[in-house]
C-alpha cells in the first residue's frame, strides 16, 4: 500500500465529518475505449467485498491480467512514433488513472512511464503536452504521495516549469503543467520547505502579471491568458493551504491588497478565481488571528456586493449566474464568517466541504480526476488520509444487501424530477398570473 501523507492542513480538522448509510485513428479508438471498458466493469466488481467463489476468483484474477495487459500496451502507444497514437495512449491512461486504484502495477513501472512523460512533456505538441502533465499529476496520486512520487517529481519539475514560463508554449499546456506542479508538490514534497517555496514562487511569476501597475490599472491581457492566470492562481492557492504562519503572514500583506483590484478582471472565470482566493487568504487569516481584518474592508464589500448582483446585459446569461453565486457565497463568508458547507456522498460515506480551505483541496483533485475523485476518496489511502476519512471501509455481504440497485435509483431519480417539474411548473403559472 502507498505510504499516507501525514501533516496536510485541514487532515485533521475539527468538523471534518463520514457519512455512513496504433497503427491508424480506429485503432486508437478502440484501444481506448476497450480499456475504458474493462476498467469501469472491473472498477464496479470490485467496490465492495463479496462472498467470493472459486470461480469469481478466477473471473477476476483473469479480470486484472487482462486489464494489465491493455495498461503496457497504453504505455507502449506513448512511446510510438505517431502523435496521435502517443496521444490516444496517454487519453487511455488518463481515463484508467482517474477510474482505479493501481498502486502495485505502477510502482513496478513507474520510471519507464515518468521517462515517456517526460519526452511527450518535452517534445511532443500542445495537446500531447497538456494529457502528459495531466497523467503525470495521476501518476503522483496513484503512487500515494511516498518516496516514489517524491523521486517523480524531482525527475520531472524542471520540465513542467520549462514549459510553465515559456510564452512561446500552448496555453493549455502551460495551464495543465501549472495544475501538475502544484498538486506533485502537494502530494510528494509539502513536508520539503524549499520545494514548496519555489513551487509557490513560480506560480506567482505567472498570475502577478494580471495584478495592477503602479497607477492602479489593470493591464489588457493578452488572449488566452485569463484562463492560465486562473490556472496558476488556484494551484498556488492550494500550495497556500500548506504554508506555515511565518510565510502566511507575509503572502497575505502582499496579495490581498493587489487581488482585490483584480475583482475587476474582464475575465469571468478569473474574477471568480480571485474571489474564492480572497475567501480562502481571509480564512487563513482569520485562523491565524480572529481579528483579522483586511485592508480596506468597506471597498472590498461593495466589490463583492455589486459582483453578487450584477445584471449586466452585456455578460452572457450563464457568466452572471455563475457569478452571482460564486460572489454571494464570498460576501457572506466575509461578512459573517459563516461557509455554506457542502456535502459530497460517494459509495456509503460522505465527506463534508466545510471550508474554503477543504474546497480547494477538493476542487484541485476534482480538476485532475474529474469523476474519478469519487472512487480514489472511497479508496485510496492518500486521499482518504488528506480529508480526515480514515482507513478505507470495509463491507460486508449485509451493508452491501442494504443498498438499492441502480435501476431502483434511477426509478427513484426519474419520479423526484418529475415532482419537482410539476411543482416548479406550478409555481411559473402562478408568476404568469401575477405579471
Amino acid at each position: 500500500m502507498p505510504r499516507s501523507k501525514k501533516g496536510k492542513r485541514g487532515s485533521s480538522k475539527p468538523g471534518v465529518k463520514n457519512g455512513m448509510k496504433g497503427e491508424s485513428g480506429a485503432s486508437d479508438d478502440e484501444m481506448t475505449s476497450d480499456v475504458l471498458s474493462h476498467y469501469s466493469s472491473a472498477s464496479e466488481s470490485t467496490s465492495v467485498l463479496e462472498d467470493n467463489t472459486g470461480g469469481e476468483q478466477v473471473d477476476e484474477q483473469t479480470a486484472q491480467e487482462e486489464t494489465e495487459d491493455k495498461l503496457k500496451q497504453c504505455m507502449e502507444y506513448v512511446m510510438d512514433k505517431s502523435a496521435k497514437t502517443r496521444l490516444a495512449g496517454l487519453e487511455s491512461l488518463r481515463q484508467a488513472f482517474s477510474s482505479r486504484l493501481l498502486y502495485e502495477f505502477l510502482t513496478e513501472r513507474r520510471l519507464t512511464l515518468s521517462d515517456s512523460l517526460e519526452r511527450s512533456i518535452k517534445k511532443g505538441g500542445g495537446e500531447e503536452q497538456s494529457a502528459a502533465a495531466t497523467v503525470f499529476a495521476l501518476l503522483c496520486i496513484q503512487l500515494g504521495g511516498g518516496d516514489e512520487a517524491e523521486e517523480g517529481f524531482k525527475m520531472l519539475r524542471p520540465i513542467l516549469t520549462a514549459i510553465l514560463i515559456d510564452n512561446s508554449a500552448s496555453i493549455a499546456a502551460r495551464q495543465s503543467c501549472a495544475r501538475a506542479l502544484a498538486m506533485c508538490c502537494y502530494v510528494s514534497a509539502a513536508e520539503e520547505g524549499e520545494d514548496l517555496i519555489k513551487s509557490m514562487t513560480l506560480l506567482e511569476s505567472i498570475f502577478m502579471s494580471s495584478y495592477p501597475n503602479r497607477e492602479g490599472n489593470l493591464p489588457t491581457p493578452k488572449p488566452g491568458m485569463p484562463g492560465l492566470h486562473c490556472a496558476a492562481l488556484q494551484a498556488w492557492s492550494l500550495l497556500v493551504t500548506l504554508c506555515p504562519a511565518s510565510r502566511l503572514t507575509v503572502l497575505l500583506d502582499h496579495h490581498l491588497p493587489k487581488l482585490q483590484v483584480c475583482l475587476q478582471s474582464s475575465d469571468v472565470n478569473y474574477r471568480i478565481a480571485v474571489g474564492e482566493t480572497i475567501a480562502l487568504l481571509v480564512e487563513l487569516g482569520r485562523d491565524l488571528d480572529q481579528q483579522f481584518e483586511v485592508e480596506d474592508d468597506e471597498s472590498l464589500r461593495r466589490c463583492l456586493k455589486s459582483l453578487a448582483t450584477d445584471g449586466n446585459k452585456h455578460r452572457a446569461k450563464n457568466d452572471r449566474r455563475k457569478q452571482r453565486s460564486i460572489f454571494r457565497e464570498v460576501l457572506h463568508y466575509i461578512e459573517s464568517d459563516d461557509f455554506t458547507e457542502e456535502r459530497i456522498r460517494f459509495g456509503v460515506e460522505s465527506v463534508y466541504i466545510d471550508s474554503w480551505m477543504r474546497r480547494r483541496m477538493y476542487d484541485s483533485f476534482k480538476e485532475i480526476m474529474e469523476s474519478g475523485v469519487r472512487h480514489h476518496l472511497q479508496f485510496n489511502p492518500l486521499l482518504r488520509d488528506i480529508f480526515g476519512l480514515g482507513p478505507p471501509l470495509i463491507l460486508d455481504a449485509a451493508v452491501k444487501a442494504n443498498k438499492i440497485s441502480r435501476f431502483e435509483k434511477h426509478l427513484f431519480n426519474s419520479a423526484a424530477f418529475k415532482a419537482r417539474t410539476k411543482q416548479r411548473n406550478k409555481v411559473r403559472d402562478k408568476r404568469a398570473d401575477v405579471m
